[in-house]
C-alpha cells in the first residue's frame, strides 16, 4: 500500500489542527459569552440594591422618629459608599471580564455593605446561594472564599447581607462567579490555553 504524498498529508495535519483550534475557540467564546450573560443579571440585581438604599437614605426615618446625631454621622458615609459603588457599577458594566476593574467593584461592595450595616445593624438576614434563608450574619463563622475541590470553581462561603432583603442579588453573584470559574478553568487548561494565547483571552474575576 503507497503511503499519501508528503503534501497531501501536510495537509491533512493542518485541517485536523484548524478544526481542533476552531472547536477549542468556539468553547471558550461560549464560556465567555456565559460570563457576561450572568454579569448582566447580577448587574441588575445589584441596580436594585443601590435602588433599595437610596430610597432609604433620601427617604429618612419616620418623621415621629427624630434624628440622632448617631444616625447623622452614620447617613454621609453610607450616601457616599453608594455614590462610589454606582460609579464603579457602571465603569464594571464596559468591562466585566477585566480582573482590576472587578477587584475595585468588590472592595467598594463591601464599603458599602459595611456602611449600610452601620446605618441599620439590625439588619443581618442572608440568603444562602441557592436563595434560601441562611443564618443570621453574626451567626456566621468568619471565613473567605475558597475553592471548590471537584470543580476548581471558586466558591463564596460566606454570603453577603444585602441591605434589600431578598435572594436575588446573591443567587446572581453565585451564578456570575460559578460562570467565572468554568472560563477560568477552561482557559488554564492545556491545549485550550493555546488557544487563549493566541486569541487573548484573559481570565477574569469573581466577585468576592
Amino acid at each position: 500500500m503507497s503511503l499519501l504524498p508528503e503534501s497531501l498529508a501536510s495537509w491533512i495535519v493542518i485541517a485536523v489542527l484548524l478544526f481542533w483550534f476552531v472547536g477549542a475557540y468556539n468553547r471558550l467564546v461560549r464560556l465567555r459569552a456565559a460570563v457576561l450573560q450572568a454579569y448582566g443579571a447580577l448587574d441588575a440585581a445589584l441596580a436594585r440594591q443601590l435602588d433599595f438604599v437610596q430610597t432609604s437614605i433620601t427617604t429618612g426615618p419616620p418623621p415621629e422618629v427624630a434624628p440622632t446625631g448617631e444616625s447623622l454621622s452614620t447617613i454621609a458615609p453610607l450616601q457616599a459608599a453608594t455614590t462610589q459603588l454606582s460609579t464603579l457599577l457602571g465603569a464594571t458594566r464596559t468591562r466585566p471580564l477585566d480582573a482590576g476593574v472587578m477587584a475595585a467593584l468588590a472592595t467598594a461592595l463591601q464599603v458599602w455593605i459595611n456602611a449600610w450595616r452601620r446605618q441599620h445593624p439590625d439588619d443581618v438576614t442572608v440568603f444562602d446561594a441557592d436563595g434560601t434563608l441562611s443564618r443570621p450574619a453574626q451567626l456566621m463563622p468568619a471565613g473567605a472564599s475558597g475553592m471548590n475541590g471537584m470543580s476548581g470553581v471558586p466558591a463564596a462561603i460566606e454570603p453577603i447581607a444585602w441591605p434589600e432583603p431578598s435572594a436575588a442579588a446573591e443567587i446572581a453573584r453565585n451564578q456570575f462567579n460559578q460562570a467565572v470559574g468554568h472560563y477560568n478553568a477552561a482557559i488554564a487548561q492545556f491545549p485550550a490555553l493555546l488557544v487563549a494565547w493566541a486569541v487573548r483571552l484573559r481570565p477574569a474575576a469573581p466577585l468576592l
